[in-house]
């Protein structure tokens, strides 16, 4: 079976090589010495004044919302994991659903005026499959109305808008490092915030408030472990080379798929992507569901990420109409992309999906 990814496991040796030091100091967690490296490596291979190494990447979204204060309606987007609502409704927030871009499939900036009330505190949109959020229109219409911005940038890492991390856009960007994404530490995530205040709010919040003897706040437990931190370690040196692998991938679905039958996303000008995932979208969703069936008769496994529209979650007591995110919510589908994915392997697919037509 070709599965829809496949986690990048780096030579053993070059593993045990890492975690031997844990043998020799026996600091297992609670911040040791390799998720402190694991963190400044980031920053200086990403350009980034702070990040903070947390268990997940739910939790990390969650720190930024207890972080911030915010309270009350969240303008998000339906077109998300649902990782992304639940958070919100974990930390008490409610979900205000703002329709998608027709192009990038983020969340659509002209909507989101019309949906601000005097109880909306904050705007958590996600950087779709990468694909960076119109971040220039949104932030203006944070700062007019005082919102707070949060980005879920977990299929973003690595990837720049304008010469600039993705992180660093927002008042806090959060990533997740689970296993199936392009950089991965096994289970993780992170938070970066542009205020350095509220990083050490999170950094507080993320080990139960207090430092040694010292209690400054109430707190959780979002921290990772030395182990997670030394798979980062391993795999971050490998991120050019792993994002290469993926764009030539990437060119030949699109060289080979009949444009007749699917349509992608588009990414904006300005940015350097990071070929996180292959999303196509079919004409209805009768034809998605025969490529997938027909697909995973030929042994080739397909993901429909994402489905369903969030804003149609069956535990929501509000409705809000998304008839762009619930249209392409039925109509897309992940096809298999990872770092060794055969070339033969692909033009297989694409012969299988190309005959559909």
């Amino acid at each position: 079976m070709i599965n829809v990814t496949k986690s990048y496991l780096p030579p053993l040796s070059d593993y045990n090589s890492i975690i031997d030091s844990i043998w020799q100091n026996f600091h297992l967690t609670n911040r040791g010495p390799l998720v402190q490296k694991l963190e400044r490596d980031i920053c200086k291979k990403l350009d980034l004044t702070n990040l903070l190494f947390v268990s997940n990447g739910t939790i990390a979204i969650q720190l930024a919302i207890k972080a911030l204060k915010i309270s009350k309606e969240v303008i998000t987007t339906p077109f998300s994991y649902v990782a992304t609502t639940n958070s919100l409704l974990w930390e008490g927030c409610t979900p205000v659903f703002c329709d998608i871009s027709k192009e990038t499939f983020c969340i659509d900036p002209d909507k989101i005026e019309d949906l601000i009330t005097p109880d909306t505190t904050a705007i958590l949109a996600t950087h779709v499959y990468g694909i960076p959020c119109d971040v220039e229109k949104i932030e203006q219409i944070a700062k007019k109305h005082n919102l707070k911005v949060i980005y879920d940038a977990a299929h973003a890492f690595g990837v720049e808008y304008k010469g600039s991390s993705i992180f660093n856009y927002g008042d806090v960007s959060t990533c997740s490092f689970h296993a199936t994404k392009l950089f991965h530490t096994i289970e993780g995530g992170s938070v970066t915030a542009k205020d350095p205040d509220i990083f050490k709010t999170i950094t507080l919040y993320h080990s139960f408030g207090h430092v040694g003897d010292e209690y400054f706040t109430q707190g959780i437990n979002g921290k990772n472990c030395e182990f997670h931190a030394a798979m980062g370690l391993c795999n971050l040196p490998k991120l050019d080379e792993l994002i290469e692998a993926r764009k030539k991938r990437s060119n030949l679905y699109t060289s080979l798929l009949s444009k007749s039958i699917i349509t992608r996303p588009i990414t904006p000008e300005g940015t350097k992507y990071n070929y996180a995932y292959y999303p196509v979208v079919f004409e209805s969703e009768e034809v998605l569901l025969k490529a997938k069936e027909t697909l995973f008769q030929n042994e080739v496994n397909t993901r429909r990420y994402f489905y369903p529209s969030l804003n149609n979650l069956p535990f929501l007591t509000e409705h809000y109409a998304c008839p762009v995110s619930e249209d392409i919510s039925k109509r897309v589908l992940c096809l298999p992309m990872y770092f060794d994915l055969e070339e033969s392997h692909i033009e297989r697919i694409c012969k299988i999906i190309n005959s559909l037509a």
